[in-house]
């Protein structure tokens, strides 16, 4: 029988992995470097279900059901954890909250607001969206006080609409810092850079999340749909 050499050898480069006879035609990408099944099962508290593998460089994270096919990034894993413990949490002790609420910028309410909440709801998620659920004129942190109030969790749609907003709204980071304490904010980064995002909103940026240049609009929705749902 084949056995695997990473307990002796490391599989720390592409050269090793390729050399093992076990694992030359199964090894992944792993943070950067290259890893064996046994060194992504060893890590801690990130969320991975026996650390296997979907795909190259994909994960399935602890939340996701086993028949799903959607795969995620080590990062995605990290920084969605948190948020899917809060949603958890949050079932148990509020179980009619609706499952998120989606806040964007003003002039992306008819563009890719609209076609992120028309995807989160043909996924089966329950959206608080400011377009129906709030009269005009609203300053944006009152509606994500409102819409975090009613919902699970919350998703920031961030534009270059948004990041021109975001200075007028008056945003600050004490605020934005309550809100990503409790771990119930993602970020959904669209047709922009978490870069742009930190040049005006730190605090906002420090929070990873999902980015459409990884994943399609749809699939975004997808995910969303996955880190919200209950199952037993």
């Amino acid at each position: 029988m084949t056995r695997c050499t990473a307990p002796v050898r490391g599989h720390n480069s592409a050269a090793a992995a390729a050399a093992c006879p076990a694992c030359s035609s199964r090894s992944y990408r792993y943070g950067g470097g290259y890893s064996s099944p046994y060194s992504a099962s060893s890590s801690s508290g990130s969320g991975y279900s026996g650390g296997s593998s979907r795909s190259s460089g994909g994960a399935r994270p602890r939340w996701s059901r086993p028949s799903s096919s959607v795969s995620y990034t080590p990062s995605q894993v990290q920084s969605l954890t948190p948020i899917r413990e809060s949603v958890e949490r949050s079932a148990a002790a509020q179980p009619d909250l609706r499952d998120c609420f989606l806040c964007h910028a003003w002039d992306d309410r008819q563009g890719a607001a609209k076609e992120l909440y028309e995807s989160l709801v043909a996924a089966g998620v329950k959206v608080w969206f400011s377009e129906r659920d709030l009269g005009l004129g609203v300053p944006m942190m009152r509606a994500i006080d409102k819409g975090l109030a009613n919902s699970r969790i919350g998703l920031v749609l961030v534009t270059p609409n948004l990041l021109r907003r975001l200075p007028q709204e008056g945003v600050a980071d004490k605020e934005l810092s309550a809100l990503l304490a409790g771990n119930r904010l993602v970020p959904i980064v669209h047709q922009t850079t978490y870069s742009d995002l930190r040049n005006v909103s730190p605090m906002l940026a420090s929070r990873t999340g999902l980015d459409t240049t990884e994943d399609s609009m749809a699939m975004v929705a997808t995910k969303i749909a996955e880190l919200v749902e209950i199952w037993g």
